[in-house]
């Protein structure tokens, strides 16, 4: 329990202190701010519970609650890092994908942020510090009104398919990351749905159900006391609990986890061909081959590029970077 302490220490040092920081200043929290340095994409939520809610595991040694959004930028900015704990440690842990509702409507009017083209400037921001593609210009060309379509959407994706539904929120975030698409409307979330496997008929159908299970996740955030994305509640069989807060590097998540299963073994990651992360994953951003395998992102880009001149991968190129992608 001493490692555990020391640990859970190490982990939340900087995101506890900006939390802290963040309550000093609450009447300046918008939930688009997403704070780079931080990691989190934070916003202002009611007393966490004092009661130790429970983190039942089921299938495997450790259970992982994770609170995203499909517009949370900081999200976006862990996708490296969680692929790359997936490959590495997949056997020993389960991941509930739970929805944190970043942007219920516009009625938040602070930290400089009063009208959605406000953000455009700082998501590109967060693009260059993530190194993770990102076009904010969506805020300008065709702003979001809420994340909540796309949340509750994501709840009817798990209706059908949790694996499905995590592809769902992939596509989800490079339309919109991306291509600028404003994944509140329903003919964008239907293409990626569509493009997911699912069925759209059946997540429309759904989608009045999966506002109860959506709300559910709300409730829940608000017992574990979730004031920002990404936020992950990690439990092993006897609900000891780690919690890692925002974007951190990829040692924060894997420490974690041994703390809780030591006995977790790394499985090594075959990569005799270059193609074949995308065997695993159809995209990739050069961050996230970098980071999985080891690399620097220039280097990753370079491997890249180079199969993309050899016409063996397709590629999206915006102004803050590249997507490759599956032939």
């Amino acid at each position: 329990m001493k490692i555990l302490s020391i640990l859970l220490i190490l982990i939340c040092s900087s995101s506890c202190q900006s939390q802290t920081n963040s309550k000093m200043s609450e009447n300046k929290t918008n939930p688009l701010l997403c704070d780079p340095v931080s990691g989190m994409c934070e916003m202002p939520v009611g007393e966490k519970s004092n009661e130790k809610t429970a983190i039942p595991t089921e299938n495997k040694p450790v259970k992982i609650i994770y609170y995203t959004d499909p517009i949370c930028s900081s999200c976006w900015g862990i996708e490296p890092q969680l692929r790359k704990l997936k490959l590495e440690y997949g056997d020993y842990f389960e991941i509930d994908y739970r929805m944190g509702g970043l942007l219920p409507d516009w009625s938040y009017n602070s930290g400089g942020i009063n009208k959605p083209s406000d953000v455009a400037h700082h998501w590109d921001e967060a693009s260059l510090y993530y190194e993770m593609p990102i076009d904010g210009n969506v805020w300008i060309e065709d702003p979001l009104d809420s994340s909540y379509p796309s949340c509750i959407a994501m709840k009817a994706a798990q209706m059908q398919s949790k694996e499905k539904a995590i592809y769902f929120m992939r596509i989800l975030r490079e339309k919109l990351y991306l291509d600028k698409k404003n994944i509140a409307k329903w003919e964008n979330i239907a293409e990626a749905a569509k493009i997911a496997g699912l069925d759209v008929p059946k997540l429309k159908a759904d989608y009045d159900d999966a506002e109860e299970l959506f709300q559910e996740d709300l409730n829940l955030g608000k017992t574990l006391g979730v004031r920002g994305f990404p936020t992950l509640f990690l439990a092993d069989a006897d609900n000891n609990q780690l919690t890692v807060y925002g974007s951190k590097p990829y040692d924060s998540y894997e420490n974690a986890l041994l703390v809780l299963f030591p006995e977790a073994k790394k499985k090594s990651i075959q990569n005799e061909n270059p193609l074949d992360l995308f065997e695993i994953f159809p995209t990739l951003a050069p961050k996230e081959y970098a980071v999985i395998l080891y690399k620097s992102t220039s280097e990753a880009t370079s491997i890249l590029e180079k199969l993309y001149q050899q016409g063996l991968l397709d590629k999206k190129t915006i102004k803050n970077g590249s997507l490759y992608i599956k032939k």
